[in-house]
């Protein structure tokens, strides 16, 4: 038995079904199922009052007095609980969890959420259009409703950075065209919306003209470019910064996707809303990137809310930006209210103080309770993708700037990328040995291999203010191209690194003396495991404290470092396989080594 999510049995406008519902509510007929003696969390007056709710298959037939009613097949007692809409997650990347589709929702589902949109950008990265049917096969019948995005920038930074795939215009237009495909994902190349680039006009374009939604990434826009990308149809955000930065989004007509994965950003939204008085109906929760051992053991979108109740926001406000005003942005008008006529997706609260979850509704049929799944779960029913590794040994060689023509113990220049996160350009002066650049004390490399069969050398870059290192540490989850990055100092570390995921076909490794502490291994697609969701949590926990290790000093998680690192859209100098790259000038470096005054291979 699978949860009929998809099926006819579940489509809320069957007119059979309609009519048992309207029946119901009458008195005609009793319901399906009975939530008597609860609370009622109504989003559209932000009371909680004393209700009743009838369900009638996939619907809510009923909200009616307590005690009013007491015909139905079965009765479930609230003893004073209350019921709110399920919980939706705006924008978020399964691959982040390093999870398949099935199993994240196992995890997800007990936790409140109902419904996510997905952005399988990173498959598509790596595996393109053919990965992307795959998203959405997988995301069928489930008992979680998971809206998927055709990925917009694949690559994110053109011109910048290879992947395994390249998505034009007719790429767009097809998977619009396809009916489980809710919108244009996220749009990362700012600067190819500003600059008005044929490809990215056009596949704005094209969202545009299929009615469906235009989602958004507008990292550090302000002022012009802010209001230049906003004409151009893109239609949200979730890279917020600051108080400044919502307030800015915001008053730019901008839906805001407050997201979980910068829980700092808690206090500053709830600042931004303070000064204006009130909470936007254009504010939603999303989590984007969350890793396996968060989800797990913290939750995804029922922690943010928990954050954000807990930096002084009125748990009311907070449940309507995950329910309503979610449902309104993506244009669900079953969704997000407890009323007659919506979909019974509903998430029985045991107080709104800390939001514990007792019961979890979709389509009307009742599908976890107290922390856990009721119903099976279909399995996977494909052979996922695992050979997309298409990368030799490496020897350590390769992890050398070279120096010509320059004795021992001379210097040379060589530029640098200062600060992780948000970079910046620099420059150094270094001494050669052995005809290479010795990379300074407090400076580590970072190399990027195009892990796609592209035949050249590795980008190499200089990164300051990276910590103390006693090893090295290799990924290939690597936003957004999802080559495979090394950070570190000694060439036999960065090599035994690189190796070890090139052996597993991909995940990460943190490695000491020469050789792997802890390794993750997630071979499809170079991002995921098909492994339960509770056993890669407890791996990725092991790798993130052998990464502890590894690096020291550094004020971010080293994992969330090095992911971000290559992210060659967002503003300032980021190394990819191509160089050290800067995605609103598109300059590329491609050799460290400053000649002359001036950098070799400096190209736009």
């Amino acid at each position: 038995m699978t949860f009929p999510i998809a099926t006819s049995a579940a489509d809320p406008d069957a007119p059979a079904l309609r009519d048992r519902a309207v029946r119901a509510a009458a008195g005609k007929l009793p319901f399906d199922v009975l939530l008597s003696g609860g609370l009622v969390a109504d989003m559209v007056t932000g009371e909680l009052r004393e209700a009743d709710v009838g369900l009638v298959g996939a619907l809510i037939a009923s909200v009616h007095p307590r005690g009013s009613r007491q015909d139905a097949a079965r009765v479930v007692a609230l003893d004073g609980a209350v019921v709110a809409p399920g919980l939706i997650d705006t924008h978020l990347h399964i691959e982040s969890s390093m999870i398949t589709p099935r199993s994240y929702a196992e995890v997800v589902v007990p936790q409140g959420t109902t419904t996510i949109c997905w952005d399988p950008h990173e498959v598509g990265n790596v595996g393109g259009l053919e990965a992307v049917r795959r998203a959405v096969t997988a995301s069928r019948d489930l008992p979680l409703r998971i809206l998927v995005e055709a990925p917009s920038c694949v690559p994110s930074a053109p011109g910048l950075e290879r992947s395994g795939a390249v998505f034009d215009v007719a790429a767009m237009t097809e998977m619009l065209s396809w009916p489980e495909v809710i919108g244009v994902a996220e749009v990362m190349d700012m600067r190819g919306v500003i600059e008005r680039s044929a490809n990215m006009s056009g596949i704005v374009q094209a969202g545009l003209a299929s009615g469906k939604t235009v989602f958004g990434h507008a990292r550090d826009l302000k002022d012009a470019p802010l209001q230049a990308f906003c004409a151009a149809g893109v239609a949200s955000d979730h890279e917020l910064t600051g108080e400044a930065d919502v307030l800015s989004k915001l008053r730019a007509g901008l839906t805001i996707e407050l997201r979980g994965s910068h829980p700092g950003m808690a206090i500053e939204a709830v600042r931004a809303f303070e000064k204006i008085g009130h909470v936007p109906q254009t504010v939603t929760l999303c989590t984007d990137d969350i890793f396996p051992d968060d989800l797990v053991t913290k939750g995804g979108i029922i922690e943010l809310m928990r954050v954000l109740a807990g930096a002084g926001m009125k748990p009311v406000d907070v449940l309507r930006c995950a329910t309503l005003n979610a449902a309104r942005w993506l244009k669900r008008n079953d969704l997000g209210l407890v009323a007659p006529g919506r979909r019974a997706d509903l998430v029985v609260f045991g107080d709104l103080d800390s939001f514990p979850v007792r019961r979890v509704f979709v389509s009307g049929c009742e599908v976890a309770a107290d922390g856990a799944m009721t119903v099976p779960v279909r399995p996977d029913t494909e052979l996922a993708p695992t050979q997309t590794m298409r990368l030799a040994p490496v020897t350590e060689e390769v992890f050398r700037i070279p120096a010509p023509g320059v004795s021992d113990g001379g210097t040379v220049r060589i530029h640098t990328v200062n600060t992780p996160r948000f970079t910046r350009w620099a420059e150094r002066e270094a001494e050669v040995r052995d005809g290479a650049v010795v990379v300074p004390d407090d400076c580590i490399l970072m190399v990027v291999f195009n892990r796609y069969g592209a035949s050249a050398k590795p980008g190499i870059g200089v990164l300051e203010g990276w910590g103390e290192w006693r090893g090295a540490f290799a990924t290939t989850i690597l936003h957004d191209s999802h080559n495979l990055a090394v950070f570190g100092r000694d060439p036999a570390d960065l090599a035994a690194a690189a190796n070890a995921l090139i052996a597993c076909g991909g995940g990460m490794a943190a490695v000491m003396g020469g050789r792997p502490v802890s390794v993750l291994d997630l071979p499809v697609y170079g991002l995921l495991s098909e492994d339960p969701p509770e056993m890669v949590a407890e791996r990725f926990a092991a790798l993130r404290a052998a990464s502890l290790e590894v690096a020291s000093g550094l004020s971010y998680p080293l994992v969330k470092l090095v992911i971000g690192a290559s992210l060659a859209c967002n503003p300032g100098p980021h190394v990819t396989d191509l160089g050290i790259t800067d995605g609103m000038s598109g300059k590329i470096v491609t050799d460290s080594v400053i000649a002359g005054g001036e950098a070799e291979g400096v190209g736009v």
